[in-house]
């Protein structure tokens, strides 16, 4: 089998790992990656710190090998706008899919019906920290940095160009928003209807299916690997961990629980209805059959973080807090929406916030974070009711650690829950891909096997059936609320 080094560029961690012939670790590193939270809603990272990521990371596993490296599979955070030049250096910081810049205009596209149509070309809606708001407004606000950049993209392919001199992008990424599923190719009145046909020129055409490229020098330079080593881009991270979780069957989907809440769902048509909620992505996969109907939460693991610093708990001891606290919260309820940039599924709105309600002076501490962690629960059942989840379903993410928060989902959700046991289900996704391009023989089957399964506890499940009725009323209460 070749020997592929997997690398996940994650929005606050890039991680290596290597695996053998039966998909298990062999070699793994990481290292943590700066995000800058600006006034004004601004999110950023220094792109050369996070290539330095990638550098560091690649350096380290392949010194734990025993041999030679055969292939580099890239993936990583999606969204966001990477502005580059034509030799891959940045032209102003990149500007993350956690964004919140372009919060009012895309309160104006709502309102002007902007998102309905590109909703309606490509089956994606947009949200404050993807490419069409955020572009648009770098276009009123920033235009000399569009001028002096060649290319619009995202954190992997803005890696690729660096590595190997190619300036594409994945066909993935370049789903959300201007892509045609039909036809995988960019849909020229949706970039119409943002108002950027004058910067049309800045989108990379999308990647063919199992593309594979060639380290140049300077790549091979900074990773300490052969010129001309084969290099895969893609797909993204939320596809890439749906491929390497065992996601094959048309119905099946993933949970995500980690900075960010991702529920996808596998399907076989690129078929939508134009008429439904602008909201979600529908994206291209590697199999020009199947695509993925992502309905990604903006606040995962980062809603739990942020409640553990504001109650001085250590994260560490989420499920000691959990299992003190009965299925109910003893009457708190939470709305889980933390993000500055509001909910981008399965609704959105830039004026999303988060509450919580029902709090006596009896309540303690355990019951707000229980509170907060069904809520998340709550959301993700809301989102998979959307995305069509039909099949199994896998999870994976920093937040499926918790075992009492595991727990909490298969209840909220009805259904079991398949946890992959090895690490890097992104990078592994990653590998897999690239193995296909390069027609390297796997049994996936087997990469797949090792997980273990979190079941459904019927009584509990009813509990969090009348809790999800609540929580959809409250969620509508809520939203006419934010529309005034």
């Amino acid at each position: 089998m070749l020997r592929i080094i997997g690398v996940d560029i994650g929005t606050s961690l890039t991680k290596a790992v290597v695996f053998d012939h039966a998909g298990m670790s062999v070699a793994q590193a990481s290292a943590p990656s700066q995000v800058r939270y600006l006034p004004g809603g601004a999110v950023e990272q220094d792109f050369e710190q996070v290539l330095g990521t990638v550098a560091s990371v690649v350096r380290e596993v392949t010194a734990q090998l025993d041999g030679p490296v055969d292939a580099l599979a890239l993936t990583g955070q999606g969204d966001g706008v990477w502005l580059r030049d034509a030799d891959g250096f940045c032209v102003r910081p990149a500007i993350s899919w956690l964004d919140g810049r372009a919060n009012a205009l895309l309160t104006e596209w709502q309102r002007t019906g902007v998102t309905r149509e590109v909703f309606r070309r490509t089956g994606s809606g947009m949200f404050p920290g993807c490419a069409g708001p955020i572009l648009a407004y770098l276009d009123e606000h920033e235009p000399a940095a569009l001028d002096r950049a060649a290319v619009a993209g995202y954190c992997v392919d803005a890696v690729l160009q660096r590595l190997t001199g190619e300036i594409t992008v994945d066909v993935s990424n370049a789903s959300l928003p201007f892509l045609n599923p039909r036809t995988r190719h960019y849909d020229e009145g949706a970039i119409a209807a943002c108002g950027l046909t004058h910067r049309r020129s800045l989108l990379a055409e999308p990647a063919k299916s199992h593309a594979v490229f060639r380290l140049n020098r300077a790549g091979a330079e900074l990773l300490g690997l052969p010129e001309g080593l084969p290099v895969t881009g893609g797909p993204f991270d939320l596809p890439a961990c749906a491929i390497g979780a065992g996601v094959r069957t048309p119905g099946d989907g993933i949970l995500t629980a980690g900075t960010t809440l991702a529920c996808q769902v596998l399907t076989d048509s690129p078929e939508f209805d134009p008429d439904g909620e602008p909201a979600g992505m529908l994206l291209c996969t590697p199999d020009e059959d199947r695509y993925l109907k992502g309905m990604p939460a903006m606040v995962g693991t980062a809603g739990i973080d942020w409640a553990c610093r504001m109650l001085g708990i250590e994260v560490e001891n989420l499920d000691g807090l959990l299992a003190a606290s009965a299925p109910g919260a003893n009457g708190v309820r939470a709305l889980p929406f933390l993000s500055s940039s509001g909910e981008r599924a399965p609704f959105v709105d830039a004026a999303a916030r988060a509450q919580f309600t029902g709090l006596c002076l009896e309540n303690t501490r355990a019951d707000l974070v229980r509170a907060l962690c069904e809520s998340i629960a709550y959301a993700a059942r809301h989102c998979f009711e959307a995305a069509g989840l039909t099949g199994t379903l896998y999870a994976n993410g920093g937040g499926v650690r918790s075992a009492e928060w595991t727990q909490i989902f298969a209840d909220v959700l009805g259904r079991p829950i398949v946890i992959p046991t090895e690490p890097g289900i992104g990078a592994r996704g990653a590998v897999l891909t690239a193995a296909a391009a390069l027609s390297e023989p796997i049994d996936v089957d087997a990469w797949t096997a090792n997980a273990r399964t979190v079941q459904v506890r019927p009584q509990i499940a009813e509990v969090y059936e009348r809790g999800y009725a609540e929580y959809l009323d409250s969620l509508a209460s809520a939203r006419q609320r934010w529309s005034r």
